[in-house]
């Protein structure tokens, strides 16, 4: 199978948990995802089966999607629901026009530091493993990040709605801290659901019951995304069997004076099946990105 799989991510598991169910029931195991999401978190998750996983480098760049709740009044170690309490703080009188000039405030490029309980290294070992030995490190440096849009209303008292759309590397639950600052209290991420990553969208996932039910039948996934879909957007250039056979021999040469203008990237496409990823040199000729193992049945489960 050389596919993408889209699945709504339960709560409760991460994210390599989701690829581990999956790899035990596909042919080849190569098996990856796109985007990681907290345990708590629920939404779309792109899963890479196969020759899809070397579309990673060209897929995780886009923006995404959250629909989130922050709990006020109490920050916790992880910033999320599932931390320990490490401060308290009163919950003020808060004002429609209070959360609309936070959101303001928070839109557009931002310094935001990411949480101690994050997948950042330090001396080479994952943040979040340390901090869970109790080893005591600094939490991580500002980074700018981008946040294309954010709403958000009180859904309580005590409890505030928002719906984020933002660039890669953007933490919601330091978002979802700051945002409690700002406020003049404490806060916390109490729930998470990611509805867009790039361009997959929430609306065409799949449960991961259902998924894993289609795929232990030894049938296709209905929903599977081909190679070629996958890259929807970016410009391809068709090409013959003897084009085919040079381009898999790694010879580029192989298409010059086919290169389309004004792209960074381009599809190699033969009978509708994704052949290599190239992008352009000069006017002229091209450079191999990717070039893929695909077969006619791209994207079953045989």
């Amino acid at each position: 199978m050389d596919a993408l799989i889209l699945i709504d991510k339960p709560s409760g598991i991460t994210s390599s948990e989701v690829v581990r169910r999956i790899k035990r029931l596909v042919k080849p195991s190569r098996v990856g995802h796109l985007g990681t999401l907290d345990p708590f978190a629920t939404g779309v998750l792109p899963i890479m089966i196969g020759e899809a996983t070397k579309l990673a480098p060209m897929l995780e760049g886009g923006d995404k999607e959250y629909e989130g709740m922050i709990r006020l009044g109490v920050e916790t170690d992880t910033l999320d629901r599932d931390g320990e309490p490490v401060r308290e703080a009163p919950i003020p009188e808060i004002t429609p026009d209070a959360l609309d000039s936070v959101a303001a405030q928070f839109t557009g490029k931002i310094e935001q530091v990411p949480p101690v309980y994050s997948a950042i290294k330090r001396g080479g070992e994952r943040m979040y493993a340390l901090a869970r030995k109790g080893v005591e490190v600094e939490p991580p440096q500002a980074r700018t990040v981008g946040i294309k849009s954010l709403s958000i209303e009180a859904a309580d008292s005590a409890t505030l709605k928002f719906r984020a759309r933002c660039t890669p590397g953007t933490y919601a639950r330091s978002l979802a801290r700051d945002i409690a600052i700002a406020l003049g209290t404490a806060g916390h991420l109490c729930e998470l659901r990611r509805t867009a990553n790039g361009n997959f969208r929430i609306e065409s996932a799949i449960s991961l019951e259902m998924a894993l039910k289609e795929l232990e039948a030894g049938g296709a996934i209905r929903s599977a995304i081909g190679l070629r879909e996958a890259l929807e957007g970016i410009p391809e250039v068709a090409v013959d069997e003897p084009t085919e056979i040079r381009l898999r021999n790694g010879d580029s040469r192989a298409l010059d004076a086919t290169v389309p203008a004004g792209c960074e990237l381009f599809k190699v496409i033969r009978d509708g099946r994704l052949v290599a990823i190239a992008k352009p040199i000069s006017r002229m000729t091209a450079a191999l990105v990717r070039v893929f193992n695909t077969r006619d049945d791209e994207g079953t489960t045989d």
